[in-house]
């Protein structure tokens, strides 16, 4: 049986967005949450417990999006045009993010700036990833081979929804992280602003997840008829479960569960996506198929992504095995 090269890509590129999300998830998180840490030692703190990594996790982003334009040539002629702004956007949140993590540290005068550059571009970047989200589930008109919609059909209530629930997540992600990694007043304060986070987000996800069904008859079939109910009846329940651990896990005071019982949120939620979705890359009309490159260039592609996706992975776990533990509340970033 010869290989499903579109499908193995698809499974590759999902992959990668889900690693960007999970990992490049929480510093976002935290400069999500940066107005809120209200003295210079908890921010320069809370910069540091990302700066040895932020930048490799964003390598993901740009494995899922590169990998699109060379895998599904056709997804990316039409998602792009569908989604410029907040494309665009995001990138320019993802720059400030970028310089504000150099030079906060070079000035004195001029530190608040770069706090609210770093701010500022996370919640951009944030909010400009959740209307894509909720943008690519909703559907994109398709004309022929090329985008058929409109400038600002990207913006709807259901894009803000999604929007807001990620921001949300990504702040509770931040919130975990900080529990990870640091002590005293600052994981005190992240254990506070982690509870009201966790509650936010869980009905932020059933407010989107009873949602979703009502934008396409599809996804109401795929999840409420019988007998996909029956396939389908774990996911929901699991999120459920990791709901629960989460909110007992802040109220018991583990340092290491409520950010591992939010990444699970995460993927579940993105499971949950997945099997609404497939096998449209852009719903409602477009399969990964359709969208594939020839076989040949797949192929080729393949034996890059067999050696370069180990790589990647090698040297994201060495570093966050080399800086394992917690921050020093006194070292500094250069």
């Amino acid at each position: 049986m010869p290989l499903d090269l579109a499908f193995v890509w698809a499974i590759l590129i999902a992959f990668a967005v889900l690693a960007y999300v999970v990992l490049d998830g929480f510093d976002l998180g935290i400069g999500i949450l940066f107005p809120t840490l209200d003295d210079r030692q908890s921010r320069d703190q809370a910069m540091n417990s990302v700066a040895p990594v932020w930048d490799g996790n964003e390598t993901w982003l740009v494995l899922g999006g590169g990998g699109l334009l060379a895998v599904f040539p056709l997804a990316f002629a039409i998602i792009l045009p569908a989604l410029y702004a907040p494309v665009t956007a995001m990138l320019i949140g993802l720059i400030l993010r970028g310089v504000a993590f150099e030079f906060r540290w070079r000035t004195e005068r001029g530190k608040f700036l770069w706090d609210w550059a770093f701010f500022g571009g996370s919640l951009i970047a944030a909010i400009s990833q959740g209307l894509m989200l909720g943008a690519l589930v909703q559907g994109i008109k398709v004309e022929g081979r090329a985008y058929g919609g409109g400038w600002w059909d990207w913006l709807t209530p259901f894009s803000l929804m999604t929007a807001a629930a990620l921001v949300i997540g990504y702040a509770l992600l931040g919130a975990g992280w900080l529990i990870l990694k640091t002590e005293g007043d600052l994981q005190r304060h992240a254990r506070a602003l982690a509870r009201p986070l966790a509650w936010a987000l869980i009905a932020a996800i059933g407010i989107v997840s009873l949602w979703t069904p009502f934008l396409d008859p599809r996804f109401m079939d795929r999840w409420l008829s019988w007998p996909a109910l029956f396939y389908v009846a774990p996911v929901p329940l699991l999120t459920l479960a990791a709901a629960v651990r989460l909110l007992l896990s802040i109220r018991d005071g583990h340092e290491r569960e409520p950010f591992l019982a939010t990444l699970a949120l995460f993927v579940l939620c993105y499971v949950g996506l997945g099997i609404s979705l497939y096998p449209h890359i852009v719903p409602p009309t477009i399969t990964i198929w359709d969208a594939a490159a020839p076989d040949k260039s797949l192929s080729l592609l393949l034996y890059g992504a067999v050696v370069l996706i180990p790589l990647i992975l090698a040297y994201t776990a060495y570093s966050y095995w080399v800086f394992r533990g917690k921050v020093d509340p006194h070292g500094g970033y250069h």
